[in-house]
C-alpha cells in the first residue's frame, strides 16, 4: 500500500517533516541514506539543495532533482511519528 505524501519541508539536522494524505505526520532522518547511497551525501553538504525538496507528482515520494528522490514508502516506514 502506498502512503502518498501531501507535503514536505526540510527540517534541522538533515531531517524531513512529511505530511501524508491520511493525515499522519512523520520525521524522516536522511542520515540513514548517506552511508548506503553516496549520492545523497550532497544533501548533507549543500544546505540550499536540501531545502529544495518537493513532493513528486502524485505523492509517490519526494525529490530534489532527477537524481535524488525518496519513495513515499521509505519515508513512511522509516519515519518517526
Amino acid at each position: 500500500m502506498f502512503h502518498k505524501v501531501a507535503a514536505v519541508e526540510a527540517g534541522a539536522g538533515c531531517t524531513l517533516n512529511v505530511l501524508f494524505l491520511d493525515g499522519i505526520r512523520k520525521q524522516y532522518d536522511m542520515k540513514r541514506l548517506f552511508d548506503r547511497w553516496p549520492i545523497f551525501r550532497q544533501l548533507k553538504t549543500d544546505e540550499a539543495l536540501f531545502h529544495q525538496v518537493k513532493v513528486d507528482q502524485g505523492g509517490y515520494g519526494v525529490s530534489w532533482n532527477d537524481d535524488l528522490d525518496v519513495s513515499c514508502d521509505e519515508l513512511y516506514d522509516y519515519g518517526r511519528g
